[in-house]
């Protein structure tokens, strides 16, 4: 969702007339630097407050470049980053992400820090211009905001409550993408399959899923992310019967433990979870499960901790990004008894890893011997131009590196390929493709690249020509785009 909403500045910043700095620009030549931020952790607190101080000195001696900060972190701190880095012109906030033009042209003319901090949604973000980073893979919000309560997690109070989009508008959304030759687009909402709280129906998520099982030209479905609370039998029914929704499901689980579950106020237990995962699997014998797991909760004892391995144990996840419990001021959590020392939280961190990987290993392996489709992906592979090699993602979400083939293979083409070795964390196949299918969204990527819209390597902007900025437009009205 972040990198979305970034997708959304550069879009705006790039209407008003500004353009990206070249690949290799460094920090201190560009006109522009915005960061948008998450609080969700405590490092992303370090990095920003890090990486001001770095570009502090670069400012100094650049007249007239602006240095932005949005996001999360910009919602919570507000007047402190200003008084930390007291060089930052401007400080938006999640719910005011459209004002960023504004508010730079404002911080140019009357010198001085713009902080603007919306206590509330002023625009529904997919009703800003964006300049998406794919040519054939993209994103779509369905809600804002989060009307959980979980106790170790403060995006519900830098969010705000819950907003969903009406189907129409989603829909019309989607269908304007494929026009445009994207194939695969991924639901966005913090909750999503709580869609539907907003406009009072329970069953809008799983209809929307159906809806999109109708959009022609679409060949890939997936969505991020739900919560167990809400993940009902039509949802599961709609992913097994809708034929571009891929088999995949990202299910955070948190924790195993009922105790500690209930002390995040997360509103299932493992019996709960077990169960959806077994009904995934009944519908679906080939989805791959990923998930999220906090470890070192406030008051975890060890016997907690056993109940989250033999929870990973049991639903055999795909992949799983773990944590190490960040207390997060302003949370209810942050002030518990218990907290878990931290050479505890270390050691207990290090097993669940460890078993993670041997798990991702074992179902890895059991792919090998497949055939399967893979889009092809740009930027997925770090290593493809050494090993002369592509990459790309199965219907599953699993990564899979293939030999170049002979023929020409562009980013948003289909490769079908037999899947020869495992790791942890990538399929390899090593023999040729069975079979490259040109698509309208390689057709796509490859019209931006003539045109010389590759993705940069940073989300710097500078200036199109030396001089007074171009012209801004004015400040979006007020209102979301789902009433």
């Amino acid at each position: 969702m972040n990198v979305h909403d970034s997708e959304r500045l550069s879009g705006l910043l790039e209407e008003a007339g500004f353009v990206r700095a070249p690949e290799g620009t460094g920090e201190g030549e560009a006109d522009i630097v915005v960061f948008n931020t998450c609080a969700v952790r405590e490092n992303a607190d370090n990095r920003l407050y890090g990486n001001l101080g770095r570009l502090a000195p670069m400012k100094a001696r650049r007249p007239g470049m602006q240095i932005a900060v949005g996001g999360c972190l910009a919602q919570k701190d507000r007047d402190t980053i200003v008084k930390k880095a007291p060089w930052v012109d401007v400080v938006f906030g999640t719910h005011n992400i459209g004002s960023l033009p504004v508010l730079l042209e404002r911080a140019r003319v009357q010198e001085e820090a713009q902080v603007e901090i919306a206590e509330s949604l002023e625009a529904f973000p997919s009703t800003l211009p964006t300049r998406r980073e794919s040519a054939y893979a993209a994103w779509v919000s369905i809600s804002v905001g989060c009307n959980n309560t979980c106790t170790f997690c403060i995006v519900p109070a830098l969010r705000g409550k819950e907003k969903d989009r009406r189907p129409g508008d989603i829909l019309a959304e989607v269908e304007t993408l494929v026009a445009e030759g994207v194939t695969e687009i991924t639901l966005l909402g913090q909750n999503v399959n709580a869609y539907g709280s907003d406009i009072g129906d329970r069953e809008a998520f799983s209809k929307l899923l159906r809806a999109c099982g109708k959009v022609e030209g679409l060949e890939r479905v997936r969505f991020t992310s739900p919560h167990p609370r809400d993940f009902t039998d039509d949802v599961i029914s709609a992913m097994a019967e809708t034929e571009n929704v891929m088999p995949q499901l990202h299910m955070p689980l948190q924790s195993g433990s009922d105790t500690v579950l209930k002390a995040m106020r997360r509103s299932y237990r493992q019996e709960r979870y077990l169960g959806i995962i077994e009904k995934v699997r009944a519908a679906m014998p080939d989805a791959a499960i990923s998930t999220d797991i906090i470890v070192g909760f406030p008051g975890e004892t060890e016997e907690d901790f056993e109940q989250t391995l033999h929870v990973v144990r049991e639903a055999r996840f795909a992949q799983a990004f773990t944590f190490q419990y960040s207390k997060r001021p302003g949370t209810p959590a942050a002030e518990m008894e218990g907290q878990v020392p931290k050479a505890v939280v270390q050691e207990r961190y290090e097993r669940l890893v460890a078993l993670q990987e041997e798990i991702s290993w074992e179902e890895n392996k059991k792919q090998v011997g497949r055939t399967l489709e893979v889009l092809v992906a740009e930027g997925e592979g770090r290593k493809d131009d050494a090993t002369r090699r592509l990459s790309g993602r199965a219907a599953d979400n699993r990564l899979v590196h293939f030999a170049r083939p002979e023929e020409p293979v562009r980013p948003g083409d289909v490769v079908t390929v037999d899947i020869t070795y495992a790791a942890p964390h990538h399929l390899l196949a090593e023999g040729p493709a069975r079979g490259v299918r040109r698509t309208r969204a390689g057709d796509a990527w490859e019209r931006r690249n003539a045109a010389g819209e590759k993705k940069p390597a940073g989300v710097m902007l500078g200036l199109p020509t030396v001089g007074a900025p171009p012209p801004l437009p004015a400040a979006p009205a007020a209102g979301c785009g789902c009433d």
